[in-house]
């Protein structure tokens, strides 16, 4: 309650409980209740418990929330959500209604996609190559290595039959400088 008449020479204070959605929780001599805490689910918070004219109302944080800042010893006045570990990390300590999540990063040697957990790199067998390297956000990807050899031996055909071109051309003109050397060398004057 609040005071309604304060006290005079002939009478005494007279109060008035307070009106709901205010309340009251020490004595005083104020004229006006205090205004109920409102939770704001919006941001995180759900009422704990109700306000009453003689207690304020007790927030706590919803799943996945955590409190910022407390109200007295027993509620919480502002709530952030819990922070997602990106991926290459893990989880380290999961978030409570108290604390955050604590992140880490993934260890050499593993990766992670969703910043949860981290998994160890695959190990190409001994029929397969790696093709491509790991990283704290993707895995060694291996292939067969029968597959790499066919490419292998495409390459080396293509290779060997360009070659084989370039010498065949190469040959006919050698033997054009051959024809042209020869018949200057029988008519020297056509050589100045």
């Amino acid at each position: 309650s609040v005071v309604q008449i304060n006290c005079t020479l002939q009478e005494g204070t007279q109060c008035i409980p307070c009106v709901n959605g205010t309340f009251m929780n020490r004595p005083n001599g104020q004229n006006k209740c205090n205004p109920c805490t409102p939770c704001d689910q919006g941001n995180g918070l759900f009422a704990k418990q109700g306000c009453t004219a003689a207690t304020d109302t007790v927030c706590d944080v919803v799943n996945g929330y955590f409190c910022k800042a407390l109200m007295d010893e027993s509620g919480c006045s502002s709530a952030e959500k819990h922070t997602q570990c990106e991926p290459g990390h893990r989880i380290k300590a999961p978030g409570t209604s108290r604390t955050d999540t604590v992140c880490e990063s993934c260890p050499s040697g593993y990766f992670s996609l969703d910043g949860v957990n981290c998994t160890v790199w695959t190990l190409c067998s001994q029929t397969q190559i790696k093709i491509k390297e790991g990283t704290m956000t993707s895995d060694v990807v291996c292939e067969d290595a029968s597959r790499h050899h066919y490419f292998l031996i495409a390459a080396l055909i293509l290779f060997t039959l360009t070659g084989a071109g370039f010498g065949i051309k190469g040959i006919k003109e050698l033997n054009h400088l051959t024809e042209w050397l020869h018949l200057d060398l029988q008519n020297p004057a056509r050589l100045w």
